[in-house]
């Protein structure tokens, strides 16, 4: 039954090497590419991957529920440009969804001026403007950054990436899988194939929510302040399962709401080290 549903939803996805279109973007203001593409580690994790020799982000970008478009991007001097490697014609629609896809993915519409001003206040911070640091790298979709962030809580980064990697080969087709085909599949799957383990149940109970309309996690990013307080907003993520107050304070990161630490292992031993020349204190003075 799973690879009868496999086949009618099987995604279209490019992977030729010619380009059939490549798109222009503009550059906001003091916007450092690279330091975005390294701003955490997503960019390690499938679709996305580095192509160092040309300084380039690639990724598969879904256009709609058949189709997917393998695409570079790379910046020049004045722009950002997004190579689309693609067999067949794209549309002006299709490039358009090109656009807004890397635009969100890099945060290219995400000011960043009372950022600035409070780092420059701070003489260890002034660094972080002239660089033109600050920037996250986030996923074409809310539902695929959360499924990576529930794929980071409580493993090593290499299980992490195994789990992801596996998503995208064996329910995406190259793409990260949609919600629709992550639902179609059982929690033994999940467990076998993608190796998530504990997480096979709330990765499911998830993209049935989604893909059935009850849960609709892409408004998120679109919401003020003043329609969806940053404390609300941080409640309906938390109440997703398998999203603890880590996993959580990170997504709010990727939504442009940043009042949250999520502070973990890592964040507390590199504190430590920097901070307290090695010795341990509670996340109330990290936080403080």
């Amino acid at each position: 039954m799973y690879e009868q549903k496999q086949m009618k939803i099987k995604l279209k996805t490019s992977l030729g090497r010619r380009p059939a279109s490549e798109i222009s973007l503009p550059l906001p203001d003091g916007f450092n590419f690279l330091a975005t593409v390294y701003s955490h580690g997503w960019c390690s994790l499938l679709p996305f991957s580095v192509e160092k020799e040309t300084a380039s982000l690639k990724t598969v970008i879904t256009l709609n529920k058949l189709k997917n478009v393998s695409v570079r991007v790379h910046m020049n001097v004045s722009a950002l440009r997004v190579a689309v490697e693609n067999s067949h014609a794209i549309s002006k629609d299709e490039i358009e969804i090109i656009r807004n896809a890397v635009r969100t993915m890099l945060r290219l519409n995400e000011p960043l001026d009372e950022f600035y001003a409070e780092t420059s206040k701070h003489a260890s911070f002034r660094w972080v403007r002239r660089v033109g640091a600050g920037r996250m790298l986030r996923s074409q979709t809310v539902f695929e950054d959360v499924v990576k962030m529930i794929c980071t809580t409580n493993c090593s980064w290499a299980l992490t990436e195994t789990m992801v990697k596996n998503f995208v080969e064996k329910l995406g087709s190259g793409a990260f899988p949609t919600p629709e085909a992550i639902a179609s599949v059982t929690e033994k799957f999940l467990r076998k194939e993608i190796r998530c383990g504990y997480r096979a149940p709330y990765l499911l109970e998830l993209a049935t929510r989604v893909a059935s309309g009850e849960l609709a996690m892409e408004e998120w990013r679109y919401a003020s302040r003043t329609d969806l307080p940053t404390e609300e907003l941080f409640l309906r993520v938390r109440s997703v399962k398998g999203m603890g107050d880590y996993a959580a304070g990170n997504i709010m990161k990727l939504l442009g709401r940043y009042d949250y630490l999520a502070i973990d292992s890592w964040c507390r031993g590199k504190f430590f080290e920097l901070h307290k020349n090695g010795r341990k204190v509670k996340d109330s003075t990290i936080e403080k």
